[in-house]
């Protein structure tokens, strides 16, 4: 079973930081899109980043755009999302998910493989 290993949630006031970390398996990570998803209870996940492998594209949603960056690092096979200016509404489970398309298609129909979620709580 392919894992892909999700960290870095917690708790934060509004303004504050964290910064989440996907690791995966080498394979998935050279030849897959990996990407961050978030839910809340009763909505339906919410694409919010990607980096695609197939040629490299990066994929913001505009919630988030201007606070939170996606980035890699190669060496680790490890992909994180860097997040800043935290609000509320930010509030949700982060998922990181791997897509065999290579590309970022934001929609977590095409996603083959998923991580545990992380939570991720900010409070006003």
């Amino acid at each position: 079973d392919v894992q892909l290993q999700a960290s870095g949630g917690g708790s934060v006031q509004a303004g504050g930081s964290l910064k989440l970390s996907c690791t995966v398996p080498e394979f998935y990570y050279e030849h897959y899109a990996i990407g961050w998803f978030r839910q809340v209870p009763e909505k339906e996940r919410e694409g919010v980043s990607c980096i695609g492998s197939s040629n490299g594209s990066t994929y913001i949603a505009d919630s988030v755009k201007g606070r939170f960056t996606i980035s890699s690092d190669n060496a680790k096979n490890t992909v994180y999302l860097q997040m800043n200016n935290l609000k509320p509404e930010d509030t949700a489970v982060y998922y990181c998910a791997a897509d065999p398309w290579g590309y970022c298609s934001g929609s977590e129909a095409t996603q083959a493989y998923w991580g545990q979620g992380t939570l991720v709580t900010v409070s006003s």
